[in-house]
């Protein structure tokens, strides 16, 4: 059921047992969101757990209050499980089983399939951590400098700090109201920026298997890890962006081969909806930045894809 924006401060009200989670492969706007939030529940006694099934990124743990979540181990007793950033029931693998509760939605993508018992989507907004800002302010809590920390990340890593095409006057008004409320760019940026040495290494070779294809529309590369390794793995989320900022591509893919067989794509472009190329494939995002993880080996997961992205230019005339 959709509601509005004060049916979910009322409902975090009268929960008194909850679990909040994001989706897997997480990225700043998932992990502040979620540790947003956590701060002033807890704060009003209430029991909440965080639960995330996926390895937290190295990036990210920095973030006030990372070392509390937790991979799901066993049933988790709730009144609520709220799922923050996560547009379908998938994306939280294992949390879903864990966890026995009504089930509450909060998120910004325009592919959300409306899978939770209670959902909240505005896919105007540049970030859930924006949405998250709304509701604390909704429900007069002070946003302390630990929560803005949290929340700035999460809004700046979803809109490329403000240069991407999601951000918006209020992203903006946004992002200084949490400065106000201490959160620190200089500092934060800094820690989203240093990358240890294999990761730069692996960008070398990520630049080495650049692929051009649809005359110059379409650009890929792959991220591969010597001797089966992936010490780097959470350091990537960058590098798709070489592909993207070249003069004439419409459409960038990273291909990431996964351990499991599968292979972890994800998209950017300038003008297509990628979103629709990504739920094609079972994933979903943004109309400029999606991804999936196809049931494949890179070879054969490259060749699907590319074909679906040349059959996306010619939809959209480009």
């Amino acid at each position: 059921m959709e509601i509005s924006l004060r049916r979910v401060a009322q409902m975090l009200g009268e929960a008194e047992k909850l679990v909040i989670t994001g989706h897997i492969h997480p990225d700043g706007d998932s992990l502040g969101s979620m540790l947003a939030l956590y701060a002033p529940l807890a704060a009003q006694g209430k029991q909440v757990t965080l639960l995330l099934d996926d390895e937290l990124p190295a990036v990210y743990r920095f973030l006030p209050g990372a070392e509390l979540i937790r991979r799901p181990a066993g049933p988790v007793a709730a009144d609520l499980l709220v799922v923050l950033d996560a547009s379908d029931a998938d994306r939280i693998a294992g949390v879903d089983a864990a966890v026995r509760a009504t089930v509450l939605n909060i998120d910004h993508h325009i592919s959300n399939t409306k899978f939770a018992d209670f959902w909240y989507i505005d896919s105007q907004a540049a970030a859930t951590g924006e949405i998250v800002l709304e509701l604390l302010h909704l429900m007069k809590i002070p946003v302390t400098a630990d929560m803005a920390t949290n929340l700035y990340t999460a809004i700046a890593t979803d809109c490329g700090f403000f240069r991407y095409a999601n951000a918006t006057a209020t992203t903006l008004r946004h992002a200084a109201d949490l400065m106000d409320s201490g959160a620190q760019p200089h500092i934060i940026a800094e820690q989203l920026e240093t990358k240890p040495l294999d990761s730069i290494m692996t960008l070398r070779s990520v630049l080495d298997s650049l692929e051009i294809h649809a005359g110059g529309r379409i650009a890929a590369v792959t991220v591969e890890f010597e001797n089966g390794g992936d010490s780097a793995a959470d350091t990537t989320e960058g590098y798709i962006n070489y592909p993207r900022n070249i003069e004439g591509v419409e459409i960038a893919i990273m291909f990431k081969p996964e351990g499991d067989g599968a292979t972890r794509v994800s998209f950017r472009s300038r003008r297509c909806d990628v979103s629709r190329l990504a739920l094609a494939f079972g994933g979903g995002g943004h109309a400029r930045a999606a991804g999936c993880t196809v049931a494949s080996g890179l070879a054969a997961a490259k060749k699907e894809v590319l074909r679906a992205a040349e059959r996306l230019l010619a939809e959209s005339g480009l």
